[in-house]
């Protein structure tokens, strides 16, 4: 049997909110609302559910999406329209920037309950064919 991850939750102040706004920068459709959640289903059938708590509750967490070049382009362009900060390092010592790291793009960004974003077009150690 080979493991994969399902599903997680994401705690947030107003679940539509959120997840309307990642699935928006993302280009992904939100799913049927089940009890508390509010799915999002990323391209690998990887379910981001959506939680509401109270703000005081919610310990910020860290999500990385993998997008291909083309989506990158369509995401950040998002990013940049809706006025949404954007930084080139988790830390966000460098402003209005974007990284290109492992020979990619990626870039930073905060959702609104907080969680660190980070949007990347090569994985973390990615090494092309020749290339050293």
């Amino acid at each position: 049997m080979s493991v994969a991850l399902n599903h997680t939750i994401i705690h947030s102040r107003d679940n539509r909110e959120s997840a309307e706004f990642l699935a928006h920068i993302l280009g992904l459709e939100i799913g049927t609302e089940w009890g508390p959640f509010i799915p999002v289903e990323t391209a690998n059938g990887v379910t981001l559910d959506f939680a509401t708590i109270p703000a005081g509750s919610i310990t910020v967490q860290h999500y990385a999406f993998l997008l291909s070049e083309e989506e990158f382009d369509v995401a950040f362009g998002k990013i940049r329209r809706a006025g949404v900060a954007y930084f080139a390092d988790p830390h966000g010592k460098h402003p209005g920037e974007i990284n290109h790291n492992d020979g990619g793009r990626g870039v930073y960004f905060t959702h609104p309950a907080g969680h660190g974003m980070e949007l990347i077009t090569r994985p973390y150690g990615y090494q092309e064919a020749g290339v050293e």
